[in-house]
């Protein structure tokens, strides 16, 4: 009469082992700083898994070896991680410049839609006021989370359809390193570009200049990301 008992054990000891063998689990922080970044996006393609990193930068996504993880956050640039064992791992995302930036939203828009990529998102976010578990349960809680973060994405890339280096170069005469920490600086809002057509940004961007003319030269720069 054992055997089935240890049958079953032994059943569940190895799927406990195998559930952990693919979970990979680490923390993102940010390049020189090691400060530990939130909402950072983590995807395997190959298998559809996704999540975010929380508050303390930690991660934990079902994978498996041979498979590419891809950390995006935005404004910095997107890193890759090969799955070769389930050891903890440590990301470092490194600070991406506007030009370089603005080149991959360029290249991206087209072809990055949440709604059509990650329907199953949008799907567990919904709330049924007669289902608990809509509510409550991890998997419902972080789809809620993704589907704010696709929101936040989207809206920053249309930031940055409006906001080009181009158009801003075109109004004021800053060029090169000067440019970006302007218009890192005065970067507007979503809810800004929304609302104002372009005349508005122009007098806004004209403004902005009069303001960061006006700054102490420390104040032009922006902080290096070494300690």
């Amino acid at each position: 009469m054992k055997y089935p008992y240890l049958i079953l054990s032994a059943l569940l000891f190895w799927a406990c082992t195998v559930n952990a063998q693919t979970t990979v689990k680490g923390t993102v922080v940010e390049s020189g700083k090691n400060n530990k970044m939130s909402d950072v996006f983590v995807r395997d393609n190959q298998n559809r898994q996704m999540t975010l990193t929380d508050s303390k930068g930690n991660f934990s996504i079902r994978t498996e070896t041979g498979h590419t993880l891809i950390f995006s956050s935005p404004g910095y640039v997107s890193d890759t991680l090969y799955v070769t064992d389930f050891t903890n791992k440590k990301i470092e995302m490194v600070t991406q410049t506007i030009a370089l930036r603005q080149v991959n939203i360029s290249a991206k828009r087209e072809t990055f839609d949440a709604h059509k990529e990650y329907p199953e998102v949008y799907t567990r976010a919904k709330v049924y006021p007669l289902s608990p578990t809509s509510w409550f349960s991890k998997e419902a809680k972080d789809a809620r989370r993704l589907k704010k973060y696709f929101k936040h994405e989207e809206e920053e890339r249309h930031v940055d359809e409006v906001f080009t280096m181009t158009y801003v170069q075109s109004i004021i005469p800053l060029r090169g390193q000067d440019l970006e920490n302007f218009m890192t600086i005065y970067r507007p809002s979503y809810e800004f570009v929304k609302n104002n057509n372009g005349p508005s940004m122009a007098v806004y961007i004209n403004d902005s200049y009069k303001k960061y003319l006006a700054l102490p030269a420390d104040k032009r720069t922006l902080p290096d990301l070494k300690e």
